[in-house]
């Protein structure tokens, strides 16, 4: 079958906060270079859009470089490597006033100065925002800034299948059109894979529809490790039922955490007093893995309340009034409104902890390269590392701008001196691809498994052995199940045989690359005998820094479960100690 051809210099695989970002690098890295931006989704239907707290930087004078690296250090149990973090924390505040060089309204104070709240784990006030919608505006202000440039060349609704590698090197991808349903063939020097986190493994979580971890499955089947998989984020405010974020900025800027019985339980759990002095209130803005795991001794303890959607606590903002929920958190009140059929202004909001971010992802060094040549990543999919064993909020949208435009100059770099791939040998592997689509996905034929079968099935192994709490028994029946599932996904049925935005097709090829990530989640999981930041396994409750002071790292072995390896973690400056809040 003969097959579309595009040419271009670079690839970027998801068009995001951190695709766009690395477009707009690599097209002011060198003018001439043709940059291929191919995403599935218009590209502000990426999820970065629904992002609303706020993105970290120094931007005070009480605050410096040094104490923004020892906190996200700090949260992360000391998994971060440091050598990145410094580079984050040094390059932030450069890249935020770039963006509102770009367009992007940040809030600001009556002096004029751009606003900065308290978020969780961060020690001074330094997460600035543009009301509670931050995602939302910063994707506008790197969506139009991009239209300028001509180099970059929008492929929207289009899927990519594989990485096309030859002589251990990328050449290309293969891309299903999801239009007109035909596989397209896509050669470049450089790849750069921006496709944010894969949260659809799990039943309950803040991540939208298209966050089902392609990239992470394209990088890994192409022979690239991936990181640190076995950390999996709980953001302790989801709306119960939809799993809709409720920004940490509502606790930013003040509100409590309560039980039935209306008692601010965080003062139980070793985290500060109940005052509203922001200096000495860590109480509501203690990490978010520590704040999940209070929730659920709260469930033991038969402090929440129950509902049809499972248990709940309720974060209360009705003492900040209604001038400062509209002027500083509008979009809670429009979502609590849309959604569960209360005004934050009169009544406390029902929230528990949802599946919210993955801290790992492709293996890449601080400038987004990975193991395999010309191949790079960045975003939510990639693990450089900052965010080791648990995420400090606000800090993924400085790094999706910082590693962001890293990515995008180093492809540039490296694009600059390569030869155009050879049409010869990408023909041959796009026709395996071809075959391998046809056969699986688009013009399969039987089949008894349905795919929403399936991928409930995996959902609910993934919340039952690697949830908030983790132990041995539960992670090897989780393990078994997804290789049980694996072998039966061979034979799913698609009953629709169109062409045009054909659904169940691109549903099913999600669940292909979703089962890959779930696999390395739960398996990295098991090989942890430790408990730190978000893997909290109950078999091992302490951290075990002599043994596991290493990042985790997968490789697909076929036929079997992923082949985990471990390497020892940078410290620069930072030695680890006790993560007390």
């Amino acid at each position: 079958m003969k097959h579309e051809i595009f040419e271009h210099d670079i690839i970027i695989v998801g068009a995001g906060g951190a695709g766009l970002r690395a477009a707009i690098a690599a097209a002011e890295h060198a003018e001439h270079l043709s940059i291929a931006l191919i995403s599935k989704v218009y590209p502000m239907r990426s999820h970065t859009v629904s992002a609303e707290g706020g993105a970290a930087g120094v931007m005070r004078d009480n605050d410096s470089e040094d104490t923004h690296a020892k906190d996200t250090i700090f949260g992360s149990d000391f998994l971060a490597d440091q050598d990145a973090v410094e580079i984050l924390v040094r390059e932030a505040p450069g890249e935020l006033i770039q963006l509102e060089h770009w367009g992007c309204p940040w809030s600001r104070d009556p002096d004029g100065r751009i606003s900065v709240r308290p978020f969780g784990g961060m020690t001074v006030n330094r997460t600035v925002f543009a009301a509670d919608k931050t995602g939302f505006h910063m994707l506008h202000a790197l969506f139009q800034t991009s239209l300028k440039y001509d180099a970059i060349v929008r492929y929207d609704e289009c899927f990519v299948t594989s990485l096309l590698t030859d002589d251990g090197r990328v050449r290309g991808v293969t891309n299903l059109n999801l239009y007109t349903g035909k596989v397209q063939i896509v050669m470049a020097k450089s790849v750069i894979i921006c496709t944010g986190g894969g949260g659809r493994a799990f039943p309950f979580t803040t991540n939208a529809a298209i966050k089902t971890g392609d990239g992470m499955a394209l990088a890994y089947r192409a022979g690239v490790g991936l990181k640190d998989m076995e950390f999996v984020q709980y953001h302790p405010t989801g709306l119960p039922g939809t799993g809709i974020l409720i920004t940490e900025a509502s606790r930013g800027e003040g509100g409590w955490l309560i039980n039935k019985h209306g008692h601010r339980y965080l003062q139980d759990y070793g985290l500060g007093p109940a005052t509203d002095t922001p200096t000495h209130r860590k109480m509501e803005l203690g990490p978010r893995d520590i704040l999940s795991r209070c929730h659920m001794q709260e469930h033991q303890k038969g402090n929440t309340f129950e509902g049809p959607y499972g248990h709940y606590l309720h974060l209360d903002l009705r003492h900040l009034g209604e001038e400062l929920i509209d002027s500083k958190l509008p979009f809670v009140r429009e979502l609590t409104r849309n959604y569960v059929g209360i005004d934050p202004v009169v009544d406390p909001i029902p929230v528990r902890p949802v599946v919210h971010y993955m801290m790992g992802g492709i293996h890449t060094d601080t400038d987004g390269k990975t193991s395999l040549e010309g191949l790079y990543a960045a975003g939510e999919c990639a693990c450089v590392s900052i965010n080791g064993a648990n995420r400090l909020g606000s800090n993924s949208l400085t790094e999706l701008l910082v590693f962001g435009a890293r990515a995008g100059r180093s492809a540039a770099e490296f694009a600059l001196n390569q030869p155009s791939p050879l049409k010869s040998p990408i023909d041959l592997l796009a026709g395996d691809e071809q075959k391998r689509l046809d056969d699986n996905f688009l013009k399969k034929e039987g089949g008894t498994e349905k795919v929403a079968g399936l991928r409930q099935e995996m959902q609910i192994a993934m919340e039952d052995g690697v949830g908030i709490y983790r132990n041995e028994g539960d992670m090897r029946k989780t393990c078994d199940t997804l290789q049980s599932l694996r072998e039966r996904f061979a034979n799913i049925r698609i009953e629709d045989d169109t062409s045009i935005f054909n659904t169940e097709r691109t549903v099913a090829l999600e669940l292909d690359f979703t089962l890959d990530v779930a696999e390395t989640i739960a398996n990295s999981a098991l090989q942890r005998t430790e408990s730190r930041g978000s893997h909290n396994r109950i078999d091992y409750p302490e951290r075990d820094d002599e043994n596991y002071l290493k990042h985790s790292l997968a490789f697909r072995a076929p036929g079997g479960p992923p082949k985990i390896e471990h390497f020892p973690v940078t410290i620069t400056r930072w030695e680890p100690e006790e993560r007390k809040y």
